[in-house]
């Protein structure tokens, strides 16, 4: 199997939500899916705080540089 990336599970993660929408699984089969899709979301959310993280380190590194803390919610698209 391939090394696992942030890229390779959310495209998998979005092809489940795909599966899912269509309605064409069974319940257990529904269940199944859904069970992969939240460890790839816990997947995808670990590398993003990673991601976050080494920005964070990378700005404290250059004095110049003014840290703009991430916001969960882009305030225009509400």
């Amino acid at each position: 199997m391939a090394k696992k990336t942030f890229e390779t599970a959310l495209s998998r993660l979005e092809q489940i939500a795909d599966e899912l929408e269509s309605g064409d699984l069974s319940l257990d089969a529904s269940l199944k899916k859904f069970d992969e899709g939240i460890k790839l979301a816990d997947y995808c959310n670990t590398k993003l705080t990673e991601a976050r993280t080494k920005v964070d380190i990378l700005l404290e590194k250059n004095d110049t540089i003014v840290e703009e803390p991430f916001s969960d919610l882009d305030e225009s698209d509400e």
